[in-house]
């Protein structure tokens, strides 16, 4: 008989778990050797491989489940796969090599690979069977969950993990009220400091969710539904919905039963060999070293070493994973990776900034980055990353290690080329565990061009989208003039379609007077929005509409709705306003008498020039303000903050212009105001500039012919010098330009974008063409800011009505 002849059957690869380390394992096997084996794949949910990533985006409304597809069906059939959804796999034979389904059918293997996953932790507390009872792990929970919340009411979640604060987010966009019950000091404490832990907390109370932290749960309340929460203390708390999220455990049932060694998970070596050498296993389900994983990075490193094994290629090891953590959260940036406590024997370098939200720390042992901590601004921390595993000796640049490597003395301008500076085995998406060379490859290799392409080439991007701007560097880097880097519409947010533009443009158009009736005419995918769209709307609504707009108070963040900042221990600080820095004995005679009766923990001069009353409890708030009989200073809002001003020539000797008066005069025709982002405006008597009027929204600067206008600068941590407006003589057309070019910027930049970015996103010269060149444009804009603050009332006024004492003197007005 001829041998070319022979037919030869193709070995079967059966596959155990639909989900996403064994579908990766098996995309790099089809890489590898294509036509090797006949596979058939068993997966315990009626989808096919969808991103496990974006579970919280699809509770919280921002997307759709098909959205969140990896594989299709089509995708499959293509590659030959025999497929088997919402099919459980019930009992492995070793001896007949066989796997055998809860609905009777039976599959034969050659080689076997389970990638099972983990169920979620249930705690072991009466009541975890009521009905109101959810675990959050897969779609069918995201399902659940969806249907339970669109009754409303309380959810409580217990576990301040990475998952638990998920799905808060996710159910405070669907408009519940939420809880997150931890019992640890602080949230994410396995992934964060109390520093970070505490600069967490206010971001997601700033979101709407509260916390309840050092608490111990002791029973879940209820008869023939989850009623509320009980907890070691005694003290209750009420629920509607009750989520568990306090961890995960190895799918390990099918593998004890059919004899294969378990501890916690499935014991594997560095092949991915089980102790039985057909059997490979990959995922949430596997111990290695006595390590288990619950990231996908990790997993999909298993994955790839596993299917380079059952290709028969036989060269790779897997040696365990360092793991580096991002939280799923819209809006929030967060990055851990390795041993970020430090401690004794470790040094710690560390950068804070609580104004701008960011903070950063590395720890480093013998000059090597050994852990590192990023929240609010995490672009070093791919970099960050790369030195932890690689054992980069810093110590020639340890002092600026937290600014990254754009501050290294060798590097771009703004950190344009930071991604393009990597070593092509840097991680680049931590989700999908791809690095940069692969990305680069990709590009050139199949002649990518777009975010997209390269999305659904290499799947960087595809998950949590942190890494976007990086990829995007290494498009632009990659194609050169090539690269079409302008800009794309993009959406408000996952809830709708239209642009920031497009939906204020509606909202006049169509003249929608409230957050919800905007969201109804636009046919919003979610009625009730998301913490994204839902301040945005109110304020566009707002700033339309300022008599007739309904201004929706749960639309505002917590700060706002309380008309107070709320610090990292739950009190808040009370800073009255003072215009232009300048006070009286008088007047600091009340202050300091009202801290002294409430007990106020501290006093303290801001960077502004006013005083700040910290540590008050919430319930003091109105008592407060009553006896300060002190305007609110907004210090708390999207709004005016404060007029720096030095002393100008009424003390100082260099003071060319009364800069102390004019500072004074703009506090009191802009207070009120609100605005897309915080403003902060400035006024030095002379060139000397002691106010910093140049880093300001807008600076004025006294020359000896009048006055210097400055727009658009920022302090902070993304330092940026204002640009020259104009120069004009007198307080009256300082005025008239100041608030012209404010009116301006309110009713054309986007929410949450500072003056900053908005002047260079639409140039100073357009805004030169509108604010100073055109006279009738800029007397409509001051006069149409005029109206929008006379229907602003003081935030205190009325709630301070009933609370007056003898102690209390009345509030002071602003002269007509």
């Amino acid at each position: 008989m001829n041998p070319v002849a022979v037919q030869h059957r193709k070995a079967r690869l059966v596959v155990v778990g639909n989900g996403m380390a064994g579908i990766r394992a098996v995309e790099e096997l089809l890489k590898m050797a294509p036509e090797l084996y006949e596979i058939t794949i068993f997966g315990d949910e009626p989808h096919p491989n969808y991103n496990r990533i974006l579970l919280t985006p699809v509770l919280a409304g921002e997307m759709a489940l098909e959205e969140t597809i990896l594989n299709p069906l089509g995708w499959y059939a293509e590659h030959g796969i025999t497929l088997h959804t919402g099919s459980r796999v019930t009992a492995i034979d070793r001896v007949k090599r066989q796997v055998l389904t809860e609905d009777g059918c039976s599959a034969p293997y050659d080689r076997l690979l389970l990638a099972i996953g983990a169920a979620a932790a249930i705690a072991p507390i009466p009541g975890n069977h009521l009905p109101g009872v959810f675990s959050y792990r897969d779609m069918s929970d995201v399902e659940e969950l969806t249907r339970s919340s669109e009754l409303g009411g309380e959810a409580v979640v217990i576990g301040g993990g990475l998952l638990g604060l998920e799905v808060a987010h996710g159910l405070r966009a669907r408009g519940m009220g939420v809880t997150v019950v931890h019992r640890r000091a602080w949230p994410l404490d396995k992934q964060l400091d109390a520093r970070g832990g505490a600069l967490l907390q206010k971001a997601m109370e700033d979101r709407g969710v509260r916390f309840l932290l050092d608490k111990e749960s002791a029973e879940i309340l209820g008869d023939t539904h989850v009623t509320g929460l009980r907890f070691t203390d005694d003290s209750e708390i009420s629920a509607d919905v009750l989520v568990m999220t306090i961890g995960i455990k190895p799918r390990i049932a099918i593998a004890q039963a059919a004899g294969l060694q378990c501890e916690t998970g499935i014991l594997v070596n560095d092949t991915l060999q089980t102790y039985d050498p057909r059997i490979y296993a990959v995922g949430e389900c596997v111990q290695h070293r006595g390590q288990t994983y619950g990231l996908v990075a990790p997993l999909f490193e298993q994955a790839k070493v596993a299917a380079n094994h059952l290709a028969e290629y036989g060269r790779m090891r897997y040696q365990g994973s360092v793991t580096s953590t991002k939280l799923k959260v819209t809006g929030i940036e967060l990055f851990s990776a390795g041993d970020f406590m430090g401690g004794e024997g470790f040094e710690e370098v560390t950068l804070l900034d609580g104004n701008q939200g960011i903070y950063k720390k590395v720890i480093l042992q013998d000059n090597k980055v050994v852990g590192g901590l990023l929240y609010g601004d995490t672009s070093i921390g791919p970099w960050l990353f790369q030195l932890m595993r690689d054992g980069t000796d810093v110590s020639a640049f340890r002092d600026n290690i937290v600014f990254g490597e754009t501050h290294l003395g060798n590097s771009g301008h703004a950190g344009e080329n930071q991604a393009s500076r990597l070593a092509d085995g840097a991680e680049i998406c931590g989700c999908n565990g791809v690095a940069k060379g692969s990305i680069v490859r990709a590009i050139r290799e199949q002649g990518l061009f777009t975010l997209e392409e390269v999305r659904k080439c290499t799947k960087a991007s595809a998950s949590c989208g942190s890494c976007t701007g990086l990829v995007e560097q290494l498009l632009a880097s990659t194609l050169g003039g090539f690269y079409d880097s302008s800009p794309k519409k993009k959406a408000l947010c996952g809830c709708t379609d239209f642009t920031h533009q497009e939906i204020r443009d509606a909202i006049i158009q169509q003249k929608l007077l409230s957050v919800r009736q905007t969201f109804a005419r636009l046919g919003w995918r979610h009625p009730g929005g998301c913490a994204t769209c839902r301040p945005a709307v109110n304020y566009y609504v707002r700033t339309a509409w300022p008599a007739e707009g309904l201004d929706d108070a749960q639309s505002r963040s917590i700060n706002e709705r309380a008309h107070a900042n709320i610090q990292k221990d739950g009190t808040y600080s009370v800073i009255p306003r003072i215009y232009g820095g300048v006070t009286s004995p008088a007047e600091l005679k009340r202050i300091a008498e009202v801290a002294e009766r409430h007990n106020v923990p501290m006093v303290k001069f801001t960077g502004g020039q006013r005083l700040d009353l910290l540590g008050v409890k919430k319930e003091d708030l109105p008592q407060i303000w009553a006896e300060l009989g002190m305007p609110s200073g907004h210090a708390y809002g999207k709004a005016l903050r404060t007029v720096k001003s030095c002393v100008g020539t009424e003390f100082c000797r260099f003071g060319v212009q009364d800069s102390t008066h004019l500072a004074i005069e703009l506090e009191k025709g802009l207070e009120r105001m609100w605005a897309p982002h915080k403003v902060k405006l400035a006024v030095s008597g002379c060139p000397r500039n002691c106010s910093e009027s140049t880093i300001k929204d807008f600076g004025i600067i006294g020359v000896d012919s009048g006055w210097e206008l400055y727009v658009g600068g920022n302090g902070g941590m993304k330092v940026r010098a204002a640009e020259l407006l104009c120069k004009v003589k007198t307080h009256d057309e300082v005025l008239e330009m100041a608030k012209a070019f404010l009116q301006m910027y309110r009713e054309d930049a986007q929410y949450l974008e500072r003056t900053a970015p908005w002047v260079e996103r639409v140039g100073l010269d357009h805004i030169k063409a509108i604010v100073v060149m055109d006279v009738a444009s800029r007397q409509q804009l001051a006069a149409r800011l005029d109206f929008a603050l006379s229907q602003e009332k003081d935030p205190w006024a009325e709630a301070v009505s009933g609370c007056l004492n003898i102690h209390a003197a009345p509030l002071r007005r602003i002269p007509a």
